[in-house]
């Protein structure tokens, strides 16, 4: 067994060269945030690139179905329903993405308090028109594997977390029958399932769950 020399100083880089290391993929991070992430996820182009890739579409389609689901949110609470401006949003998600580019230590909850596993299998129909949600308590960190399907029909969907001054979203589709997959909750509050049908028939939505959670609860 040989022990690796450890390199002299000459070899190790400066302080100097480690801080432009660290502009440079700032600057490249922040420019795959303007040409890619906000077009492709938001529908803000302020090049005009994502439009000729064909980014701004999807990302539009995207921001419609939040808008949609956020609106029905505050209509359930009482609120106006009125979303925030462009300018705020496109804020808000560099202000995000920033923040995200600061590493922070893995959650590891303590055991206290901690759900138990379980799985289930929840059905709802949705009239025409019609837009759910169903929500699980979750702590940060719990993994939910999950499978819904509608038969056939095809529904909009919002996959996301809320809690106190926080949200995420973890996937939204359009047009969909069914999704599988898992996600793990990046902090403590609710997680789940917005669904609106779009089509001039009923919808049935089977849903599936796996994981360690607690309530389930729907909300017209």
């Amino acid at each position: 067994m040989y022990n690796t020399p450890v390199p002299p100083k000459s070899e190790l880089p400066s302080s100097a060269q480690l801080l432009k290391s660290t502009i440079v993929a700032i600057g490249l991070s922040a420019t795959v945030l303007v040409t890619v992430v906000l077009p492709s996820e938001y529908g803000i182009d302020p090049t005009g690139i994502g439009k000729v890739l064909g980014l701004k579409e999807m990302g539009e389609i995207k921001s419609q179905l939040a808008d949609e689901a956020e609106a029905d949110r505050q209509r359930s609470s009482g609120l106006d329903g009125r979303s925030g401006s462009a300018t705020g949003r496109q804020a808000s998600i560099i202000g995000q993405f920033l923040a995200s580019l600061i590493a922070t230590p893995a959650y590891a909850h303590d055991g206290q308090d901690q759900y138990d596993r379980q799985t289930d299998e929840t059905s709802l129909t949705l009239v025409p028109g019609e837009g759910m949600e169903l929500k699980l308590e979750m702590h940060k960190g719990d993994v939910l594997e999950f499978g819904w399907k509608t038969g056939g029909a095809v529904v909009n969907f919002n996959l996301h977390g809320e809690a106190e001054g926080q949200s995420v979203t973890y996937e939204k589709g359009r047009a969909v029958a069914g999704k599988t997959g898992q996600f793990t909750a990046r902090f403590d509050g609710e997680h789940g399932w917005w669904w609106r049908n779009r089509t001039g028939k009923d919808v049935t939505i089977i849903l599936r769950t796996s994981g360690r959670y607690g309530d389930i609860k729907q909300y017209r």
